[in-house]
């Protein structure tokens, strides 16, 4: 049997953006030209695709890290820089992105040819063409491209499918996707044969759908007992759940008993409590199974739970089963995809009041994504570029922030490993 792999950890990272240049244009009899610094180029994105030539998260076990291409910086003439090259991460249909430190959701890859962006590409810094005015005809600085953070991310495989088939281990899960479906799972009868979700395609008159294998839950499982938490995950996706239950009792279990131990689990993950169910009464060919499906009846009795007697050893009444099966899912609303949290904005140019003052002592300790970005943009040898960064910072709001924090005339401002004198 093929490892299946369901859950993993990678690295992703978008393209910088390409920096802007500074040059004049340079021509035979032209004794000054002016600036002709051109853009850099945009970084390049990461997106996700979901393919259903995948179906596994296998092949992310020896490739981990994603890294988009940067743009390329501007040149002269104005000439921009070349755009990054995407980066295309291919992941089967179910794949959810998580954030992997917090845990969020911030993709959901619910069917194939879903295409979404996860991180956009560092935009190009603007050449120095852009900031020449009639009194700055020669501006010696340009801007930097915007940088990409590396994200590190959590892929969970959650299957795709109509029905579920929940239940203990070796009640007979497998053996009825068997007889159901063309799907050959592997089967013996020991506990745990099935450690991964094996589907197939039911065909029941003019209807089909698709079911699930999942593998058999123990007590606790929703809580990470076993292999709980990984066993669970593929039910999140399925429309209504078979729930199977060993009817004869033939390993010493009550199956009322392993009846309420899977509902308590299933209670505890989750929303799937609300899912719609039909109990399946496997090994009805054996001894004690009549006496048990009577106290079964018994017990749900007034619930509207319908409940089916099957044989998967001889292969009898599954018509009945899966006709109601498909009736109850024409009742059932589609799947439909996990709520993707907003991914943060990385656009600088919308967040230059963005900024942070620490005083310590008698200095005054300034940071933040916009200085650091306003920073890089600055050629302090040259007065012009000085200029301009004491009059963004003005505009952006930082010297009137210094002045509220208690900088006077002649306090030290630090900015990363520079220090300057506050100046009124």
């Amino acid at each position: 049997m093929a490892l299946f792999v369901d859950v993993v950890n990678i690295t992703a990272k978008a393209g910088d953006g390409g920096n802007g240049c500074v040059s004049f244009h340079r021509e035979k009899y032209v004794m000054a030209g002016g600036p002709d610094g051109g853009d850099g180029g945009r970084g390049g994105d990461v997106i996700f695709s979901a393919t259903d030539r995948m179906h596994t998260l296998m092949d992310f076990r020896y490739h981990r890290k994603f890294t988009a291409g940067n743009g390329e910086d501007g040149m002269s003439n104005r000439k921009s820089g070349k755009n990054g090259v995407n980066v295309v991460i291919e992941v089967p249909p179910g794949t959810v992105v998580r954030d992997k430190a917090s845990g969020k959701i911030l993709l959901d890859l619910y069917a194939a040819g879903v295409e979404k962006v996860l991180q956009r590409g560092g935009k190009g810094g603007f050449g120095n063409q852009h900031f020449a005015t009639p009194t700055r005809q020669a501006p010696q600085f340009a801007k930097p491209g915007e940088k990409r953070e590396v994200m590190e991310l959590t892929l969970e495989l959650k299957s795709i499918a109509d029905v579920g088939l929940v239940g203990f281990p070796n009640v007979g899960k497998s053996t009825i996707l068997s007889v159901v479906t063309a799907a050959r799972p592997k089967i013996a009868n020991y506990h745990f044969t099935t450690l991964q979700p094996n589907l197939g395609i039911v065909k029941q008159d003019d209807s089909s759908f698709v079911l699930a294998d999942i593998p058999g839950l123990v007590e606790g499982a929703s809580e990470g007992v076993g292999l709980g938490h990984a066993f669970l995950r593929h039910v999140e996706r399925t429309r209504m759940l078979l729930h199977v239950v060993d009817i004869s009792g033939c390993e010493g279990r009550d199956p009322l008993e392993d009846y309420d131990a899977i509902l308590k689990e299933l209670e505890s993950y989750g929303d799937l409590k609300n899912r719609p169910v039909i109990v399946v009464a496997n090994k009805m060919d054996l001894p004690g199974a009549e006496e048990n499906l009577a106290r079964l009846k018994e017990k749900l009795d007034g619930s509207g739970i319908e409940i089916y007697a099957v044989s998967a050893a001889t292969r009898s009444n599954f018509d009945a089963l899966m006709r109601a099966t498909v009736r109850m899912l024409r009742t059932c609303p589609d799947a439909e995809p996990f709520a993707e949290e907003e991914l943060f904005d990385f656009d600088l140019d919308s967040q230059d009041s963005g900024f942070e003052i620490q005083r310590s002592g008698g200095s005054f300790y300034l940071s933040g994504a916009s200085i650091d970005h306003l920073v890089a943009s600055v050629n302090f040898g040259n007065e012009e570029s000085l200029n301009y960064f004491h009059r963004t910072l003005r505009r952006m709001g930082v010297i009137d922030a210094l002045r509220e924090a208690g900088a006077g005339e002649g306090s030290t401002v630090c900015i990363g490993e520079m220090e300057f004198d506050f100046v009124e």
